[in-house]
């Protein structure tokens, strides 16, 4: 059974100390493409995130065209890569996540809509595609992806409470 905790999703798992329980959780980054904004986001979080036991991927809601080259140099200059290959939305990586972060203001949240049946939580933040974008766009657009992962990370790094359901 799901453990309602930090965001009412999480499962706590037995680590080698049998007495100490640790928070597992898989965050799923999605945008429109899978080109740029889950990406960016993706690869700051792994840049700060220190619990090992929290995991993160990136997807796009339709698996879009090869990444363009001026934005993985642009998103180089702030200390990360985004390359790799496009990931589409799967049923495999719905059923993988604990937290999906809408990274996309061209996302229909709706289609998250049966995550909070399931006790997984949905978090929305609308960033602009960087499409028709010049560089200061694409730098700001970075900026503000770099500010809510840092203000999610924050949430994660809080002592969590572990309680149990009952039956």
């Amino acid at each position: 059974m799901r453990n309602p905790n930090f965001m009412g999703e999480s499962h706590p798992q037995r680590s080698e100390d049998k007495n100490k329980m640790v928070k597992k959780m898989n965050i799923l980054f999605v945008c429109r493409y899978n080109r740029f904004r889950s990406r960016v986001a993706l690869a700051y979080f792994n840049k700060i995130n220190k619990n090992k036991n929290i995991k993160a991927k990136s997807v796009g809601l339709i698996k879009g065209q090869p990444l363009n080259p001026f934005t993985i140099r642009i998103a180089k200059g702030f200390g990360f890569d985004i390359k790799g290959k496009i990931q589409g939305l799967t049923s495999k990586l719905m059923a993988w996540q604990d937290v999906t972060v809408v990274v996309a203001d061209d996302v229909p949240p709706q289609v998250f809509d049966k995550n909070k049946k399931y006790g997984k939580k949905v978090i929305v933040w609308k960033i602009k595609d960087v499409a028709g974008t010049n560089i200061f766009g694409i730098k700001k657009i970075i900026k503000s992806i770099m500010t809510r992962v840092d203000m999610l990370n924050k949430q994660l790094e809080k002592p969590l409470r572990i309680g149990f359901a009952r039956r």
